[in-house]
């Protein structure tokens, strides 16, 4: 709109090149006074040649005060933090006298009060016969603008601090929720052990004891028949005793963990599950030779959490799958940080993601607190109907405290 007003102006700024009609020139005049922006022509001198009433008023002249000024020299002659402008540094003043237009909406315009306002301002050259023969300048009072940006700029700043120190808090309360968490698994596992232990020691003590009386009673009572039967059935009970015993022991606290270590447990619990469910299988084992399971009390806490992540992985298939094949794979990489790769793959009905993260789907939210709190990561690729891809990436820890 202001390039096209400008361009309506073009025999009023440049009077001597074009000789508009008297009822052209009184069109143009009450054109100039319509509108709400401040309008006024300047000479290659930079003189006003002509100034309609809103730019007058927005800068506080009379029409007739303003003619024949340097308009620089009158309203643009100070930069907004008090230093000189000089007028050689004008981009309106070097911009039309190259031919070319300029906008500017980073500086202030001065008053006859001296009082200065945010203003934008649109120079266009006026040129005849390819000689330049001034500009025609537009400008508008932004004050309320350029405060509104402020105001939304500090808003913006506030709301940025404000959502800062709420992730702040959220990110501090989340680590205290996890070290809970892992407070509570640790606290859990070692009554585990405590309970397999005791289990072990006084069950199993007594079952064994148990065992041999039944075996001495027996031996002594071959002539009576009943009695005989009697024992041997008592015996039998025993023994299914003595085996529900060793597996409540083992869900507990498998002993193989603390015996062999965590690859060999890893191993053992891989095969226990596909004898168990009897799927199609591949299974693939590999550690980086040299590479021990950690030890020390940091090392037993995320062996326990890894053997737990990969009991889970595998018991949700069993669950859920309705898998045919499954694929597993446990690779350990070398020196010097190496990380362990625990892969489990099915062709079974898989899940949606919205399943996956829903709110109550608590093993795969224990998964991922157990990974996460040793800096590992758990990710989960799901297809219904095609299968799931479930992969735990866990570095060992690299010392012990």
């Amino acid at each position: 709109m202001l390039s096209e007003l400008s361009r309506s102006l073009l025999p009023v700024v440049a009077p001597h090149a074009l000789q508009p009609n008297a009822a052209w020139s009184e069109r143009l005049q009450l054109l100039l006074e319509s509108t709400g922006e401040g309008i006024f022509g300047i000479d290659m001198d930079g003189r006003c040649t002509f100034v309609n009433r809103a730019a007058a008023e927005m800068l506080g002249y009379r029409t007739e005060q303003v003619h024949g000024r340097n308009m620089h020299e009158l309203i643009h002659h100070t930069h907004a933090d008090g230093r000189h402008y000089p007028e050689c540094d004008c981009p309106i003043f070097n911009a039309f006298r190259r031919g070319l237009p300029c906008r500017i909406d980073s500086e202030v315009l001065w008053r006859a009060d001296g009082s200065a306002f945010s203003a934008e301002y649109s120079s266009h050259p006026v040129i005849d016969g390819g000689v330049v023969q001034g500009a025609v300048v537009t400008i508008v009072d932004i004050t309320e603008r350029k405060r509104a940006e402020v105001e939304l700029r500090q808003a913006h700043e506030e709301l940025e601090r404000r959502v800062e120190e709420r992730t702040h808090a959220l990110t501090h309360a989340l680590g205290q929720l996890r070290e809970l968490s892992a407070y509570l698994e640790t606290v859990r596992e070692e009554e585990r052990t405590r309970i397999a232990r005791e289990i072990h020691d006084e069950l199993g003590s007594l079952l064994v004891a148990l065992k041999m009386d039944v075996n001495w009673l027996h031996k002594r009572v071959d002539d009576r028949p009943p009695l005989a039967a009697k024992c041997e059935g008592m015996g039998t009970l025993i023994d299914r005793a003595v085996d529900n015993l060793g597996r409540i022991i083992t869900d507990l606290r498998p002993s193989i963990l603390d015996h062999q270590g965590l690859w060999a447990a890893l191993e053992w619990q891989a095969q226990e599950f596909i004898e168990a469910t009897e799927l199609q299988h591949e299974l693939q084992v590999h550690v980086h030779h040299g590479v021990e399971a950690p030890t020390g009390p940091q090392g037993e806490r995320w062996a326990i959490a890894v053997f737990r992540i990969f009991q889970e992985m595998l018991s949700n298939v069993a669950r859920h799958a309705r898998a045919r094949w499954v694929h597993i794979r446990l690779y350990v990489d070398g020196p010097p940080a190496p990380v362990l790769h625990l892969e489990v793959r099915d062709d079974g009905v898989g899940a949606t993601r919205e399943a996956l993260d829903a709110p109550r789907s608590y093993g795969v939210m224990g998964m991922r607190e157990r990974a996460g709190h040793f800096g590992g990561q758990l990710t989960i690729d799901s297809v219904p109907g095609v299968g799931t891809y479930v992969r735990l990436t866990m570095p060992l820890p690299t010392e012990a405290p």
